[in-house]
């Protein structure tokens, strides 16, 4: 055994006094630990697509999508939300939802439409923007809403040789609102995919 150069420590020895403070001391840790958590009728998780009003309101909902009504002519077969984000687009506090839509189909890759969606008290959600018409026989590649800003991928054709399947046109674009509208931008310019 070697001995140590250094002196005995005293706080290396243990005995019961030594226990009987650590004890008290965790003890103490633990209640004050208490004192501090959140009361238990205001804890909880928030709610998905919720955000607070600015005026310590209730949080509002943001719009669903399957409660809309859509300008899209699908005849019979109906209409799909294939995406959907809610986000504050316009900085009032209330919540709206992009949605992308198209005609359900069974094969094949209708063009989609992208529209913005938002609420009154009490009524069914409402489009108040198309930011892209199914009429121009796009789909819609990434998705996303961050910070106000709607980024998406475009999709489409150079020509109607192209198979529906096979989108050959990318380009990547932004809208975001200003002066009371909703402002494209291009991120890129359209290529070929």
């Amino acid at each position: 055994m070697q001995t140590s150069e250094l002196p005995d420590l005293a706080h290396t020895d243990t005995g019961p006094m030594q226990w009987l403070v650590t004890a008290t001391a965790m003890a103490a840790v633990v209640a004050a630990a208490g004192m501090f958590q959140p009361d238990a009728t205001t804890a909880s998780a928030s709610p998905p697509h919720r955000t607070a009003t600015q005026h310590g309101t209730a949080p509002v909902a943001a719009p669903d999508p399957a409660r809309a009504t859509f300008p899209l002519d699908c005849g019979t077969v109906g209409n799909t939300v294939a995406k959907q984000v809610p986000g504050d687009l316009d900085g009032d506090d209330r919540p709206e939802t992009v949605a992308v839509v198209h005609c359900a189909a069974g094969s094949g890759t209708p063009p989609s439409g992208v529209y913005v969606l938002t609420q009154g008290s009490g009524a069914a959600p409402r489009v108040v923007a198309t930011l892209v018409d199914p009429a121009q026989k796009m789909s819609i590649g990434d998705f996303t809403v961050r910070d106000g800003i709607i980024s998406a991928t475009l999709l489409g054709y150079s020509s109607p040789e192209i198979p529906r399947c096979c989108p050959d046109q990318q380009e990547k674009v932004t809208w975001q609102w200003r002066n009371g509208a909703f402002v494209r931008a291009v991120e890129s310019e359209a290529n070929s995919a």
